[in-house]
């Protein structure tokens, strides 16, 4: 099982650089576990998208459609006290914005405070930093390939 966070969905959903690497790790991990508003955080990406005239309707609708897929087979961490306590801890130790924070808190979560024990998917370069930082084995997004245990 892999904590994936929404910059890493988000390949899924458009066609992006990342797009094949994801997909052949979505592929591999179905058991995708996510923190409870990735689906909020993904809506957000794709309306930005629509707004800049990158993605036309008829492109959201179907990236939506993707979105509700996944959404249905994916386990979510719900939000709770440990996940905001978590999240402020990390606001104040690492250079995070506050959803990022919120993901970190809930793979935090998820680990059972036992950070190695998850794998961890980001395209997001500050959430992998502060990730590694706090022990998260990150799966590598050059080749969607998770790194040796």
């Amino acid at each position: 099982m892999i904590f994936w966070d929404a910059s890493a969905i988000a390949p899924l959903l458009v066609a992006e650089s990342t797009t094949r690497q994801m997909q052949a790790l979505a592929g591999r991990d179905s058991d995708m576990l996510v923190w409870w508003g990735s689906e909020v955080e993904c809506i957000s990406a794709l309306a930005r998208l629509e707004r800049a005239a990158a993605l036309d309707g008829r492109g959201m609708v179907l990236a939506y459609e993707r979105l509700k897929q996944l959404a249905d087979g994916w386990h979510e961490i719900e939000p709770s006290e440990i996940v905001r306590e978590s999240a402020v801890r990390f606001l104040r130790v690492h250079p995070l914005r506050a959803a990022d924070a919120l993901q970190l808190a809930a793979a935090f979560t998820a680990s059972e405070r036992r950070p190695a024990s998850l794998r961890v998917v980001t395209l997001d370069e500050r959430l992998a930093d502060a990730a590694r930082k706090e022990g998260f084995a990150l799966v590598d997004t050059d080749d969607g390939v998770p790194p040796p245990a």
